[in-house]
């Protein structure tokens, strides 16, 4: 057998030292050792070959915004959504190609080849819908996106929010999306939940609303968003993203809560840079900070993966398309420090993130799509303790992007010179993507 690619020599994240081998866009081959030749070889020794980072949570729309037209100074997500508002009338469908392109090229960089992003269908131009589905087509050949219709102004409080999401997806979104705590009654958030479930049922489509994001602990949207799945026979199609009032709940509320989630099997997505950025801004001290209960919900089986959420944004000023990044401050957040948890929070970037999206087609299997990628780390605690380099990232069995490795030389007075090469990561930078 000849293939077009084989990654040699590399460390799997179980451990395993193995060739990989691929053919057109599959992995054909898994094997200790692939004396065979290839079109292409890369040298993986010593180094973590992953597969690709899947970020189940972001706002494409909104990416790379920031300042426009002003900076959100309280910090609240009260103020971010208003300064979104602010933002709406000045987009233009090439702006916003244009971020969500250069974005898409950060995230390539990093390895980041799938993403699911929220995009506003509030405006009634439904521009921002528009410009991502262009954004789908271009970035098809290396990234999976997918869109989900999201009435950012609330379902019913925004007057034309229902017709345009209906619109959206219409038009091509993949996914129904709500905010049910923004609508002006909890019984209006209740109500949202239900008919946003009603039309993902009716059209064969997946769920993924904002849910609960507040430091509020009456709002239990959740258990509304479990009802629904199991009513509706939506099983192991729906995602509650944030889930950030769990944080505050009452502990035997929970006890309840936790069981309703897991039989549902409504997936979980916390966004650990952003949840802790935005909540707890009216608290003194004690300081919330408003990731929900992580351990809690995989301890009952629940599946959970962490997202990204924003990058540069009315919400959030930093941010560099590295789901590595959002890992290390999730496990820190959620005290996950065990060998085992640390190992379990790069799973969540990974294979769990891809299993939420429904892309079972990722994976370092033979007959799994060939997209993966080379870290300068040697296992995935590793990776996570320093987010390393992605020497090589590979989509549909094509390298789409490489970076050298960086090297500091040490050269100390009275100690022979010595070269570091992982001592810290490197800063960021965006490498030129091969779009043919």
């Amino acid at each position: 057998m000849t293939f077009d690619l084989i990654v040699r020599g590399g460390t799997l994240p179980d451990g395993r030292i193995a060739d990989i081998g691929i053919i057109g866009e599959t992995i054909a081959a898994i094997e200790p050792e692939l004396n065979v030749s290839a079109g292409t070889a890369i040298d993986a020794r010593g180094n973590l070959i992953s597969p690709p980072f899947v970020d189940p949570h972001f706002h494409m729309d909104a990416t790379l915004s920031l300042g426009i037209p002003r900076i959100n100074v309280s910090g609240t997500l009260l103020e971010g959504i208003s300064l979104w508002g602010e933002l709406k009338p000045l987009l233009t469908h090439e702006a916003v190609r244009d971020r969500a392109l250069a974005y898409c090229d950060w995230a390539v960089s990093m390895g980041l080849l799938a993403i699911r992003s929220h995009v506003d269908v509030c405006d009634a131009r439904l521009l921002a819908v528009e410009a991502l589905l262009d954004v789908k087509k271009a970035v098809a050949p290396y990234i999976d996106l997918q869109l989900v219709a999201f009435p950012q102004d609330g379902f019913y409080r925004s007057p034309t929010a229902r017709d345009n999401t209906i619109r959206a997806l219409d038009m091509g979104v993949d996914i129904v999306g709500g905010i049910p705590h923004f609508e002006r009654t909890m019984a209006d958030g209740t109500r949202s939940v239900t008919e946003l479930c009603e039309i993902a049922a009716e059209r064969g489509l997946m769920v993924d609303l904002h849910c609960d994001e507040t430091d509020d602990p009456l709002s239990r949207h959740i258990e509304q968003l479990a009802y629904e799945t199991q009513r509706l026979g939506l099983q192991g199609r729906v995602a509650g993203s944030h889930l950030t009032s769990m944080h505050s709940m009452d502990n035997y509320y929970v006890s309840k809560l936790l069981p309703l989630i897991a039989e549902a099997g409504v997936s979980a997505i916390p966004n650990p840079l952003i949840n802790i950025m935005l909540q707890g801004r009216h608290d003194t001290f004690p300081k919330r900070r408003g990731l929900t209960r992580v351990k809690e919900m995989l301890a009952h089986g629940i599946r959970v993966g962490w997202g990204q959420d924003c990058v540069l944004d009315p919400w959030y000023s930093l941010g560099t398309a590295d789901m590595l990044d959002v890992a290390f401050m999730g496990l820190h957040v959620a005290q996950m420090s065990s060998p085992a948890d640390m190992a379990r929070c790069f799973n969540m970037v990974t294979n769990v993130n891809a299993a939420i999206m429904g892309l079972d087609h990722l994976g370092l299997a033979v007959g799994k799509r060939a997209s993966l990628v080379v870290l300068d780390a040697g296992d995935p605690v590793e990776a996570l303790r320093l987010r390393p380099e992605r020497l090589c990232v590979i989509a549909k069995g094509k390298v789409v992007a490489e970076r050298a490795r960086q090297e500091t030389r040490l050269s100390i007075a009275g100690r022979p010179a010595t070269v570091n090469r992982r001592h810290r990561p490197s800063q960021n930078s965006i490498d030129q993507i091969d779009r043919s």
